[in-house]
């Protein structure tokens, strides 16, 4: 039996279990029934807590918590923004921290997290680095151009003329150069509002298209931003989930959003 808390930031769901002495060993198989939502759980992905020493790589962390996030298919992946200020509630709800400014281990770096009024989390998010070219992206029969953006992880970010968004199909990955995302992408497309405000729909590698994606936010404000000319500022993104924060600046991003916990309970590995 595992014991495990369901959350989620702007509707980007995650199953969450705690294992500080990385003594559990969960198979892909069982990944993927967790995130399952008809036989499992149901989650986008999960969110193993485990301290640093523990986890190949990163012993020189000691006792600082790691984020080992998987995806629904049970991959790895780097980094998760909406997944990590998740994982911030989960560890304050249940006491395994307080509610001071701290630093967690990623795959992606070490990311400094802050808690803020009501359910607001803010994130240290790195430098985002940004290609110097455009890279195509297709979705069936159409060709967009796309930005290509690290965020800890790869994301390619296609800016859109007002009203194409709503009409992509996104029940299928797009398409994109291999070579230029050999681990795969996840991929934005994203639409403008209104000053330092726009819209997106993200399709997640090892998910699929989903309602929120927290690096996908930032990956959308750096896009809209270098296309822009802009070096700082604040943008408000809005994935279908709800509405992030993402401030950038030379020094990094920070992203700022909800993040609650809503079930507990057990289940049967």
């Amino acid at each position: 039996m595992l014991a495990f808390a369901k959350g989620h930031g702007t509707l980007n769901d995650f199953v969450c279990f705690s294992d500080p002495d990385g003594v559990l060993d969960l198979t892909d198989e069982q990944i993927r029934f967790l995130c399952d939502r008809r036989a499992g759980i149901g989650g986008d992905g999960t969110l193993r807590a485990v301290r640093a020493r523990h986890v190949p790589g990163y012993q020189q962390h000691g006792d600082t918590w790691f984020m080992d996030y998987r995806n629904a298919d049970a991959s790895i992946a780097e980094m998760c923004g909406n997944g990590l200020r998740v994982f911030l509630r989960y560890l304050l709800t249940e006491g395994l921290i307080d509610d001071r400014p701290i630093d967690i281990v990623t795959r992606a770096g070490v990311r400094h997290g802050e808690f803020l009024d009501g359910d607001q989390i803010r994130i240290g998010m790195g430098v985002p680095r940004v290609a110097p070219d455009q890279v195509p992206v297709t979705v069936g029969e159409q060709v967009f151009q796309g930005r290509a953006v690290d965020v800890g992880n790869p994301h390619a970010a296609v800016l859109l003329s007002s009203g194409g968004l709503d009409t992509l199909d996104l029940t299928r990955e797009p398409g994109y150069p291999a070579e230029v995302f050999p681990h795969r992408a996840n991929v934005e497309f994203v639409e403008p509002v209104g000053d330092h405000h726009v819209r997106m729909r993200v399709w997640e590698r090892g998910v699929g298209e989903t309602f929120s994606c927290g690096t996908g936010t930032v990956a959308a404000a750096v896009a809209s931003a270098t296309a822009a000319g802009e070096a700082s500022g604040t943008w408000r993104v809005d994935p279908p989930g709800g509405s992030l924060l993402v401030d950038l600046d030379p020094a990094g991003a920070r992203l700022t959003g909800p993040a609650v916990i809503v079930a507990r309970g057990t289940v049967n590995l």
